[in-house]
């Protein structure tokens, strides 16, 4: 599940949502749903189904949006309600979807303000399923689904698998929570060029080199930068692949995530993706040693053989996974240092072909491992340097994409 901290931000910021609630035990949740999306920034405006209003009500959503709240289609704004609705929408989403509201979707039927809204848009729509694992998995609604997919365009969020209402046990039907929907909206509203059809590669996280079945070797890296990259470069549309070392992260929404432990396990993964790659970002803090041998049974200190541990180097993943690439790929690498900050990140700029070095050094407040901030030096291969002030590491990823799209658009223009 996406967690992240909630404040007005493109895409969504400034932008019209239509949120669509039908009549699931999951309605609940699409209050926090139109919360999450009014704190973004997005202007809601919700409109519930007649039989929805029975599991939640009109000022739960007016409370947490501001914004408009619709119950039927002929009301006091007039007969063309679902076209002003529709027609100003940037986006629809409708969460809970529910079985019957997919059949009719599917079958182009406006007997409801919301249907008749889906056939007024010209806007993305998102269906969030919701329903019994029974009722998902029937062949009618998955011909339902499929005709909403492939045939209208609608995009599908969901559904997870997991426990459903009460006594109906586990399975696929489960609505996705609040804030991976709002995700899915974000994507929506934001893929545009550069990024659209584009392929990037991340790393992330530290990576552990086993001493024995109890100890390794490590870094207090949590993978949060990585991991919002990652999350950044698919909100603006492209196909992500994010490889990394052990994190508590979850794994984000739309990125194909690939867990890894050691550096070798992490090169094997990377040379698997980096032949696609448009952009590749090398955001893991991979150890630069590992034991020589990995001893079977844990070390003891009565034994006297576990006081000096012999090291071997590890591969370099960015140089190692590079040879021989194409050239036109965008290729972004860290340079975590504790002294001689610029000037170790300049050796890694012409060491290792990267286009955009972040330099940062760890001891500053704020900074380095295991903290939700960074402060951060951009260096480009054109010798450009621009400090940064302390950022969220998800406001350093909207960042480092700005300057990785001005480079994509800098390449399509062959300068």
């Amino acid at each position: 599940m996406t967690a992240r901290p909630l404040a007005p931000r493109p895409p969504w910021a400034g932008r019209r949502v239509v949120l669509g609630v039908t009549a699931g035990i999951a309605a609940y949740k699409a209050v926090q749903l139109a919360r999450d999306l009014a704190r973004l920034g997005a202007r809601v405006d919700t409109v519930l189904s007649s039989s929805a209003r029975r599991f939640v009500g009109p000022l739960s959503f007016a409370g947490v949006t501001g914004g408009s709240v619709h119950t039927r289609i002929l009301a006091t704004e007039g007969a063309a309600l679902h076209i002003r609705l529709g027609t100003e929408a940037d986006l629809i989403i409708v969460a809970p979807a529910t079985a019957d509201f997919i059949a009719k979707a599917a079958q182009g039927r406006a007997d409801g303000l919301l249907t008749a809204i889906l056939l007024s848009t010209r806007a993305p729509v998102i269906l969030a399923p919701a329903m019994n694992d029974r009722m998902y998995s029937h062949p009618q609604t998955q011909r339902n689904l499929e005709h909403c997919r492939d045939v209208l365009g609608y995009r599908l969020a969901g559904p997870g698998s997991g426990a459903l209402a009460v006594g109906e046990g586990e399975g696929p039907g489960r609505m996705l929570e609040p804030a991976d929907l709002a995700d899915h909206a974000g994507r929506a509203l934001g893929e545009a060029e550069p990024f659209l059809g584009r392929t990037v590669l991340v790393t992330a996280g530290p990576t552990r080199e086993p001493m024995d079945p109890v100890r390794y070797l490590g870094n207090r890296s949590s993978g949060r930068m990585g991991f919002a990259i990652a999350r950044e470069a698919w909100l603006r549309g492209a196909d992500v692949t994010l490889v990394t070392g052990p994190s508590s992260l979850p794994d984000p929404v739309g990125v194909r995530t690939v867990r890894v432990e050691t550096a070798s396990d992490m090169l094997s993964e990377v040379k698997k993706s980096i032949t696609k790659a448009d952009i590749v970002v090398y955001a893991a803090a991979v150890a630069d040693f590992r034991p020589a041998e990995r001893r079977d049974r844990k070390i003891k200190k009565s034994s006297g053989d576990g006081r000096t541990i012999e090291l071997t180097e590890n591969p370099d993943i960015a140089l190692e996974s590079w040879a021989g690439r194409r050239n036109g790929v965008v290729r972004v690498g860290f340079a975590l240092e504790t002294e001689e900050l610029l000037e170790g990140a300049r050796k890694k700029l012409e060491e290792k072909g990267f286009d955009l070095v972040l330099a940062n050094d760890p001891g500053e407040p704020g900074a380095g491992f295991d903290v939700p901030t960074n402060r951060v030096t951009l260096l480009d291969r054109e010798g450009r340097v621009e400090e940064l002030p302390l950022l969220a590491k998800e406001e350093l990823a909207v960042v480092v994409m700005d300057r990785v799209a001005d480079r994509l658009r800098s390449v399509a223009r062959g300068a």
